[in-house]
């Protein structure tokens, strides 16, 4: 099985226990925190994913960073995912928890880059039009890519929707090149 397929089992498993605890909240914070947590100390990762460190260690280590931190709910799962031997998910299972909770709460992540930096009031008109769209809470990045020349590409989920200058000058140059 791969481990985006495990990750994604123990990630509903957890999410599935929250709600039945009413935490899921409060585990979400504590899961966010672990992921920066794993993204700022990438030893940690390595740990982790090291087959030579023993299973005690790794979760005398993840005890030891997260223990006064974390729900109690959260470091027992992270031993029992220990000792099963499959540390190397924990940080894929953080991902896809937060992935199935966006999924749970409705709440989409979308993309817009531009070719020069977003006014604040630009930046609130595409929010209210992806989430009239979407019927759900938006979570908007804001890039820049001065090679768009104008115009933007917004990243909604699995769709893209691209209005930049190069793209239509590319499609343009496709044309002259087909006829």
């Amino acid at each position: 099985m791969s481990e985006i397929q495990v990750a994604s089992r123990y990630a509903k498993a957890l999410i599935d226990l929250a709600a039945e605890q009413n935490s899921v909240e409060p585990v979400k914070k504590d899961i966010e925190l672990f992921l920066d947590t794993c993204r700022v100390n990438t030893q940690l990762q390595a740990i982790l994913k090291n087959p030579i460190i023993s299973l005690d260690k790794k979760a005398n280590i993840l005890d030891g960073l997260f223990g006064d931190k974390l729900n109690k709910m959260i470091l027992s799962f992270f031993k029992i995912v220990v000792r099963k031997g499959r540390s190397q998910v924990l940080y894929a299972t953080g991902k896809e928890f937060i992935n199935q909770y966006n999924i749970l709460k409705n709440v989409v992540k979308a993309t817009v880059t531009s070719a020069s930096p977003l006014s604040p009031d630009n930046i609130a008109q595409i929010e209210e039009v992806v989430k009239q769209a979407t019927k759900g809470e938006v979570i908007l990045t804001a890039q820049v890519d001065p090679d768009l020349i104008g115009g933007f590409i917004l990243k909604v989920g699995d769709k893209q929707f691209d209005t930049s200058l190069s793209s239509k000058l590319n499609k343009l140059k496709k044309e002259f090149q087909q006829n």
